[in-house]
Protein backbone atom coordinates (compact mmCIF):
# COMPACT_ATOMS: atom_id res chain seq x y z
CA UNK A 1 0.00 0.00 0.00
CA UNK A 2 1.90 2.82 -1.23
CA UNK A 3 -0.72 6.14 -0.90
CA UNK A 4 1.91 8.70 -0.30
CA UNK A 5 -0.20 11.90 -0.43
CA UNK A 6 -3.05 9.88 2.34
CA UNK A 7 0.49 9.68 4.59
CA UNK A 8 1.27 13.06 5.30
CA UNK A 9 1.09 13.76 8.76
CA UNK A 10 -0.72 17.19 7.27
CA UNK A 11 -3.78 14.87 5.71
CA UNK A 12 -7.21 15.57 7.24
CA UNK A 13 -8.92 12.59 5.57
CA UNK A 14 -12.68 13.08 4.56
CA UNK A 15 -15.34 10.33 4.35
CA UNK A 16 -18.58 12.81 4.85
CA UNK A 17 -20.48 15.88 4.56
CA UNK A 18 -22.58 14.56 1.75
CA UNK A 19 -25.25 13.65 3.61
CA UNK A 20 -25.06 10.52 1.47
CA UNK A 21 -26.53 12.92 -1.41
CA UNK A 22 -24.72 11.98 -4.90
CA UNK A 23 -24.16 14.88 -6.93
CA UNK A 24 -27.32 16.25 -8.91
CA UNK A 25 -27.94 18.43 -11.69
CA UNK A 26 -28.36 22.07 -11.24
CA UNK A 27 -26.60 21.98 -7.34
CA UNK A 28 -22.94 23.53 -8.66
CA UNK A 29 -25.16 26.59 -10.17
CA UNK A 30 -26.34 27.12 -7.02
CA UNK A 31 -23.91 26.86 -4.78
CA UNK A 32 -21.91 29.42 -7.46
CA UNK A 33 -24.69 31.69 -7.61
CA UNK A 34 -25.14 31.76 -3.78
CA UNK A 35 -21.11 32.22 -3.00
CA UNK A 36 -21.01 35.05 -6.38
CA UNK A 37 -24.22 37.44 -4.76
CA UNK A 38 -22.62 37.18 -1.34
CA UNK A 39 -21.51 40.32 -0.20
CA UNK A 40 -18.03 38.73 1.18
CA UNK A 41 -16.52 35.79 1.67
CA UNK A 42 -18.01 35.26 5.67
CA UNK A 43 -21.51 35.74 4.37
CA UNK A 44 -20.85 33.45 1.79
CA UNK A 45 -20.47 31.02 4.12
CA UNK A 46 -23.73 31.78 6.33
CA UNK A 47 -25.67 31.70 2.65
CA UNK A 48 -25.31 27.63 3.67
CA UNK A 49 -26.16 27.98 7.32
CA UNK A 50 -28.46 30.78 7.94
CA UNK A 51 -32.51 30.46 8.36
CA UNK A 52 -33.07 31.13 4.60
CA UNK A 53 -30.95 28.63 3.09
CA UNK A 54 -33.83 26.04 2.61
CA UNK A 55 -35.65 28.11 0.68
CA UNK A 56 -32.48 29.67 -0.83
CA UNK A 57 -31.23 26.27 -2.52
CA UNK A 58 -35.46 24.66 -2.75
CA UNK A 59 -33.98 21.87 -0.73
CA UNK A 60 -33.78 20.19 2.64
CA UNK A 61 -31.14 21.15 5.44
CA UNK A 62 -29.22 17.81 4.48
CA UNK A 63 -29.19 19.15 1.30
CA UNK A 64 -27.89 22.24 1.47
CA UNK A 65 -24.91 20.99 3.19
CA UNK A 66 -24.59 18.45 0.34
CA UNK A 67 -24.63 21.01 -1.72
CA UNK A 68 -21.48 22.67 -0.30
CA UNK A 69 -19.86 19.83 -0.28
CA UNK A 70 -19.84 18.99 -3.69
CA UNK A 71 -19.16 22.51 -4.58
CA UNK A 72 -15.92 22.97 -3.03
CA UNK A 73 -15.02 19.07 -3.71
CA UNK A 74 -15.21 19.37 -7.28
CA UNK A 75 -13.34 22.75 -7.50
CA UNK A 76 -16.16 25.02 -8.05
CA UNK A 77 -15.89 26.53 -5.04
CA UNK A 78 -12.80 27.47 -2.28
CA UNK A 79 -12.74 27.38 1.39
CA UNK A 80 -10.25 29.39 2.32
CA UNK A 81 -9.33 31.38 5.84
CA UNK A 82 -11.63 33.94 5.14
CA UNK A 83 -14.41 32.18 3.56
CA UNK A 84 -16.24 30.25 0.43
CA UNK A 85 -15.06 32.03 -2.61
CA UNK A 86 -15.79 31.10 -6.52
CA UNK A 87 -12.78 29.58 -8.31
CA UNK A 88 -11.29 30.43 -12.01
CA UNK A 89 -13.89 26.87 -12.36
CA UNK A 90 -16.66 28.05 -11.13
CA UNK A 91 -16.25 31.40 -12.67
CA UNK A 92 -15.11 29.96 -16.25
CA UNK A 93 -18.51 27.65 -16.53
CA UNK A 94 -20.57 29.79 -14.21
CA UNK A 95 -19.96 33.09 -14.42
CA UNK A 96 -20.82 36.36 -16.41
CA UNK A 97 -20.01 35.11 -19.67
CA UNK A 98 -19.26 31.57 -18.78
CA UNK A 99 -19.02 28.82 -21.43
CA UNK A 100 -21.44 26.19 -19.81
CA UNK A 101 -23.85 27.77 -17.53
CA UNK A 102 -26.16 24.62 -17.65
CA UNK A 103 -23.21 21.85 -17.50
CA UNK A 104 -24.57 20.75 -21.01
CA UNK A 105 -21.17 19.55 -22.40
CA UNK A 106 -19.13 16.48 -22.06
CA UNK A 107 -15.85 18.81 -21.26
CA UNK A 108 -17.24 20.51 -18.68
CA UNK A 109 -18.09 17.07 -16.73
CA UNK A 110 -14.50 15.65 -17.44
CA UNK A 111 -12.91 18.74 -15.37
CA UNK A 112 -15.37 18.35 -12.59
CA UNK A 113 -13.96 14.68 -12.24
CA UNK A 114 -10.87 15.63 -12.87
CA UNK A 115 -11.06 18.23 -9.74
CA UNK A 116 -12.91 15.76 -7.77
CA UNK A 117 -10.61 12.96 -7.83
CA UNK A 118 -7.15 13.84 -8.83
CA UNK A 119 -6.93 15.91 -5.34
CA UNK A 120 -6.66 13.63 -2.33
CA UNK A 121 -9.44 16.07 -0.80
CA UNK A 122 -12.36 13.23 -0.84
CA UNK A 123 -10.35 10.04 0.65
CA UNK A 124 -12.46 7.39 -0.72
CA UNK A 125 -12.92 9.43 -4.61
CA UNK A 126 -9.19 9.70 -4.81
CA UNK A 127 -8.48 6.33 -3.46
CA UNK A 128 -10.67 4.42 -5.88
CA UNK A 129 -9.64 6.32 -9.08
CA UNK A 130 -5.79 6.94 -8.11
CA UNK A 131 -4.87 3.38 -5.12
CA UNK A 132 -6.90 0.94 -6.03
CA UNK A 133 -5.38 -0.87 -9.10
CA UNK A 134 -8.09 -3.83 -9.44
CA UNK A 135 -10.83 -3.90 -12.93
CA UNK A 136 -13.66 -5.37 -10.63
CA UNK A 137 -14.89 -5.06 -6.73
CA UNK A 138 -17.02 -5.53 -4.06
CA UNK A 139 -17.52 -2.17 -1.70
CA UNK A 140 -15.49 -4.28 0.63
CA UNK A 141 -13.03 -4.31 -1.91
CA UNK A 142 -12.03 -0.71 -1.49
CA UNK A 143 -13.27 -0.34 2.44
CA UNK A 144 -10.61 -2.90 3.91
CA UNK A 145 -7.85 -0.93 2.69
CA UNK A 146 -9.19 2.30 3.90
CA UNK A 147 -10.00 1.07 7.03
CA UNK A 148 -6.23 -0.22 7.27
CA UNK A 149 -4.90 3.07 6.18
CA UNK A 150 -6.99 4.75 8.75
CA UNK A 151 -5.74 2.69 11.43
CA UNK A 152 -1.99 2.99 10.20
CA UNK A 153 -2.20 6.84 9.97
CA UNK A 154 -3.99 7.29 13.38
CA UNK A 155 -7.15 9.18 11.87
CA UNK A 156 -9.28 9.32 14.71
CA UNK A 157 -13.53 8.76 14.41
CA UNK A 158 -13.31 6.92 11.25
CA UNK A 159 -15.52 3.56 11.31
CA UNK A 160 -16.18 1.18 8.82
CA UNK A 161 -19.87 2.37 8.42
CA UNK A 162 -18.70 6.09 7.77
CA UNK A 163 -16.29 4.84 5.09
CA UNK A 164 -18.81 2.22 3.47
CA UNK A 165 -21.93 4.95 3.11
CA UNK A 166 -19.13 6.97 1.92
CA UNK A 167 -18.09 4.72 -0.88
CA UNK A 168 -22.29 4.04 -1.82
CA UNK A 169 -22.99 7.76 -2.19
CA UNK A 170 -19.45 7.78 -4.41
CA UNK A 171 -21.18 4.97 -6.62
CA UNK A 172 -24.14 6.61 -6.82
CA UNK A 173 -22.44 9.68 -8.37
CA UNK A 174 -20.71 7.91 -10.89
CA UNK A 175 -23.67 5.08 -11.56
CA UNK A 176 -26.38 6.29 -10.22
CA UNK A 177 -29.31 4.99 -8.27
CA UNK A 178 -30.75 1.17 -9.29
CA UNK A 179 -34.41 2.19 -8.91
CA UNK A 180 -34.57 5.36 -7.98
CA UNK A 181 -34.23 8.79 -8.79
CA UNK A 182 -30.68 9.06 -8.38
CA UNK A 183 -30.00 7.44 -11.64
CA UNK A 184 -31.26 10.36 -13.83
CA UNK A 185 -30.19 13.09 -11.25
CA UNK A 186 -26.75 11.78 -11.01
CA UNK A 187 -24.08 14.14 -13.23
CA UNK A 188 -21.08 12.48 -13.56
CA UNK A 189 -22.95 8.78 -14.08
CA UNK A 190 -23.19 10.52 -17.94
CA UNK A 191 -18.97 9.91 -17.62
CA UNK A 192 -19.53 6.10 -17.63
CA UNK A 193 -16.54 5.98 -15.52
CA UNK A 194 -17.81 3.25 -13.24
CA UNK A 195 -20.75 0.31 -14.07
CA UNK A 196 -22.25 -1.79 -12.60
CA UNK A 197 -21.85 -5.64 -13.03
CA UNK A 198 -24.66 -6.85 -10.95
CA UNK A 199 -26.40 -5.93 -8.15
CA UNK A 200 -22.94 -6.17 -5.77
CA UNK A 201 -19.86 -5.46 -7.88
CA UNK A 202 -18.57 -2.66 -10.11
CA UNK A 203 -15.84 -2.00 -12.29
CA UNK A 204 -13.31 1.04 -13.66
CA UNK A 205 -14.16 1.51 -17.21
CA UNK A 206 -10.80 1.76 -18.58
CA UNK A 207 -10.59 2.49 -22.18
CA UNK A 208 -11.22 5.01 -25.10
CA UNK A 209 -12.50 8.11 -24.08
CA UNK A 210 -13.94 9.88 -27.07
CA UNK A 211 -15.52 12.71 -25.75
CA UNK A 212 -12.76 13.71 -23.26
CA UNK A 213 -11.04 17.22 -25.61
CA UNK A 214 -7.25 16.95 -25.68
CA UNK A 215 -6.97 20.56 -24.76
CA UNK A 216 -8.66 18.69 -21.19
CA UNK A 217 -5.67 15.95 -21.71
CA UNK A 218 -2.92 18.74 -22.03
CA UNK A 219 -3.89 20.47 -18.99
CA UNK A 220 -4.89 17.94 -16.31
CA UNK A 221 -0.91 16.64 -17.57
CA UNK A 222 0.79 19.92 -17.24
CA UNK A 223 -1.34 20.08 -13.36
CA UNK A 224 0.20 16.37 -12.86
CA UNK A 225 3.38 17.59 -14.26
CA UNK A 226 3.75 20.82 -11.77
CA UNK A 227 2.84 18.68 -8.91
CA UNK A 228 4.57 15.25 -9.59
CA UNK A 229 8.15 16.65 -11.03
CA UNK A 230 7.98 20.19 -11.36
CA UNK A 231 11.74 20.55 -11.90
CA UNK A 232 12.15 17.81 -14.36
CA UNK A 233 12.15 18.75 -18.13
CA UNK A 234 11.08 15.19 -19.05
CA UNK A 235 8.63 12.54 -17.97
CA UNK A 236 7.91 8.72 -18.68
CA UNK A 237 5.07 7.29 -20.53
CA UNK A 238 4.82 4.90 -17.47
CA UNK A 239 4.15 7.87 -15.07
CA UNK A 240 1.43 9.76 -17.59
CA UNK A 241 -0.34 6.48 -17.90
CA UNK A 242 -0.36 4.97 -14.32
CA UNK A 243 1.31 7.24 -11.66
CA UNK A 244 -1.42 8.29 -9.15
CA UNK A 245 -3.02 11.68 -9.89
CA UNK A 246 -2.01 10.95 -13.37
CA UNK A 247 -4.48 11.90 -16.52
CA UNK A 248 -4.26 8.15 -17.60
CA UNK A 249 -5.36 7.04 -13.82
CA UNK A 250 -7.80 9.62 -13.26
CA UNK A 251 -9.38 9.41 -16.61
CA UNK A 252 -9.29 5.15 -17.07
CA UNK A 253 -7.36 5.51 -20.36
CA UNK A 254 -5.55 2.51 -22.31
CA UNK A 255 -2.28 3.40 -23.47
CA UNK A 256 -3.82 3.68 -27.24
CA UNK A 257 -5.59 6.64 -26.38
CA UNK A 258 -2.90 8.33 -24.06
CA UNK A 259 -0.10 7.87 -26.72
CA UNK A 260 -2.33 8.83 -29.79
CA UNK A 261 -3.00 12.20 -27.57
CA UNK A 262 0.78 12.29 -26.65
CA UNK A 263 1.89 12.30 -30.00
CA UNK A 264 -0.59 15.00 -30.87
CA UNK A 265 0.39 17.23 -28.03
CA UNK A 266 3.31 18.90 -29.83
CA UNK A 267 0.45 20.43 -32.22
CA UNK A 268 -1.96 21.00 -29.75
CA UNK A 269 0.28 23.00 -27.04
CA UNK A 270 2.16 25.45 -29.62
CA UNK A 271 5.15 23.36 -29.28
CA UNK A 272 5.46 23.26 -25.08
CA UNK A 273 5.71 19.65 -25.52
CA UNK A 274 6.94 16.96 -27.47
CA UNK A 275 6.73 13.21 -27.94
CA UNK A 276 10.04 11.01 -28.50
CA UNK A 277 10.15 6.99 -28.61
CA UNK A 278 14.14 7.08 -28.90
CA UNK A 279 15.77 3.55 -28.02
CA UNK A 280 12.30 2.15 -26.97
CA UNK A 281 11.99 4.87 -24.55
CA UNK A 282 8.79 6.51 -24.28
CA UNK A 283 8.50 10.09 -23.15
CA UNK A 284 7.06 13.56 -23.08
CA UNK A 285 9.49 16.30 -23.44
CA UNK A 286 8.42 19.68 -21.88
CA UNK A 287 9.82 22.86 -23.33
CA UNK A 288 9.68 25.71 -20.90
CA UNK A 289 7.23 26.03 -17.92
CA UNK A 290 3.78 26.76 -18.87
CA UNK A 291 2.12 29.54 -16.23
CA UNK A 292 -1.52 28.47 -14.50
CA UNK A 293 -3.11 31.70 -15.54
CA UNK A 294 -1.62 30.79 -19.41
CA UNK A 295 -3.18 27.32 -19.06
CA UNK A 296 -6.36 28.35 -17.57
CA UNK A 297 -7.00 30.69 -20.48
CA UNK A 298 -5.82 28.58 -22.74
CA UNK A 299 -8.33 25.93 -21.49
CA UNK A 300 -11.05 28.87 -21.71
CA UNK A 301 -10.80 29.79 -25.64
CA UNK A 302 -10.58 25.89 -26.21
CA UNK A 303 -13.32 24.81 -24.57
CA UNK A 304 -15.21 28.20 -25.87
CA UNK A 305 -14.42 26.77 -29.66
CA UNK A 306 -17.35 25.00 -31.20
CA UNK A 307 -14.97 22.83 -33.33
CA UNK A 308 -13.54 21.32 -30.16
CA UNK A 309 -17.19 20.95 -28.44
CA UNK A 310 -18.30 18.92 -31.43
CA UNK A 311 -15.06 17.15 -31.50
CA UNK A 312 -15.59 16.23 -27.99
Amino acid sequence: MSAQELKNDQYRPCFSGHETFPLRYGWLQKAYRAVIGAPSPKAAVHAFRDPESIARFGVGRNMVSSIRYWATGTGILDETSEGLVTTWLGDMLFGQNGIDPYLEEDSSLWLLHWHLVARPRLTSAYWLFNEFRGGSFVRQDIVTPLLTLAQECAWSRVASTTVDRDLQCLLRTYIGGRGSSDAGDSILAELGLIRPMDRQRSRLSRGRKRNLPDAIFLFCLNEFWGKFAPAQNTMSFENIAYAPRSPGRVFLLNEDDIVERLERLEDISGGSFAWSETAGLRQIIRIGNRSADLDQQYLHDALSNPHVREAA
